[in-house]
């Protein structure tokens, strides 16, 4: 009898590989059409917005936008889908993957990550790397009938590598059917070298100038954090000088060794689908290849050679190759092509 993985494998086939679409050709085009090609279209559906209270006594809460299609969904599970560094849940690639589930009948929850986006204000901290509570903060204060199908998480860039940390870690008594990463950083510390390279100094100074903007944006930062994170050079300094002791890691580097979420793919127990592309110019590819190497029995790496950072701009088609994969996968996983149905 085929496993999962093993179902899922010959689903995909030959549709696990990934082509270019013209013109958007290598990893910096395929990355950048995220920002030239922005669309701001409205989502089908009902939507309401829900707030989650965290456990941890700071008073923070997380919003989140909950879109449910116009046809209910028949025993389709809740997508919760979680943004990457310096997003939140009107990122572009956020609000084209809810519109893809809701188009095949799955409700989808847009998750804001603490300190982020329209729901900055109701938090005093900020995310970061490994704040697998938050996430399990979150799916407890889910209604049951919002989870009576189960659940099936999405983590794109850092909210990956976030999603890997509770997923090496969380509780699993909750009804997770499935989850999927995309363009995880889960060696941060590589993903901090690879950024400070001359060939990504643009890249770079756009992503410090946004972690500045929107860290500074908090009205609870006494005058020498301000000053703290307005000197910081990089992303190495801003992650040393200001998340590592904000948060109770003694520097940069224990902050990055404690939150690799590579370190946790080997203890994960929930089916999980990891897509990353071998010319990220942003995240480096080696720590999936060393994984590879590992009995991974519920985790399938996908390592494509094109695609970019959260691109997969595919040939042939307008919605991405990340969405349509991870649609594979929930159907292989529940029994049910909700795309059959449409």
């Amino acid at each position: 009898m085929l496993s999962v993985l093993d179902a899922f494998r010959d689903i995909a086939g030959q549709g696990a590989k990934f082509q270019d679409r013209a013109p958007w050709w290598g990893g910096d085009l395929q990355t950048l059409r995220n920002v030239v090609m922005r669309r701001s279209r409205g989502l089908p559906g009902r939507s309401s917005t829900l707030e989650f209270p965290m456990n941890d006594g700071s008073g923070d809460r997380l919003g989140a936008t909950l879109h449910e299609p116009d046809v209910p969904p028949k025993d389709s599970p809740l997508v919760v889908l979680i943004h990457g560094l310096t997003g939140c849940e009107d990122s572009d690639y956020m609000r084209e993957s809810a519109r893809f589930h809701l188009a095949r009948g799955r409700a989808v929850l847009r998750l804001n990550l603490r300190g982020a986006g329209p729901a900055g204000h109701l938090a005093s901290n900020y995310y970061h790397a490994g704040c697998a509570a938050d996430i399990q903060g979150v799916l407890e204060g889910l209604y049951a009938p919002h989870t009576q199908h189960g659940l099936f998480l999405v983590g794109y860039s850092l909210g990956g590598n976030v999603l890997l940390n509770w997923l090496g870690r969380g509780d699993k008594q909750l009804p997770v059917v499935g989850a999927a990463t995309v363009s995880a950083p889960i060696e941060p510390w590589q993903a901090c070298q690879r950024m400070m390279e001359p060939r990504n100094a643009l890249y770079h100074h756009f992503l410090i100038q946004r972690m500045k903007r929107d860290v500074l944006s908090f009205l609870g930062l006494s005058p020498s954090e301000r000053q703290t994170i307005e000197g910081t050079r990089n992303i190495f300094e801003f992650d040393d000088h200001w998340v590592a002791p904000r948060n109770g890691f003694d520097d940069a580097m224990d902050y990055y060794t404690r939150t690799a979420g590579a370190q946790f793919v080997p203890t994960i127990a929930v089916p999980t689908l990891m897509i990353h592309a071998r010319n990220d110019p942003w995240i480096p590819a080696e720590p999936y290849l060393v994984l590879k190497e590992h009995d991974l029995p519920q985790v399938e790496i996908l390592l494509s050679n094109s695609g970019g950072h959260l691109g997969f701009h595919a040939r042939g088609a307008h919605e991405t190759w990340h969405d349509r994969t991870i649609d594979r996968y929930i159907w292989t996983l529940t029994g049910r092509d909700a795309s059959a149905e449409q």
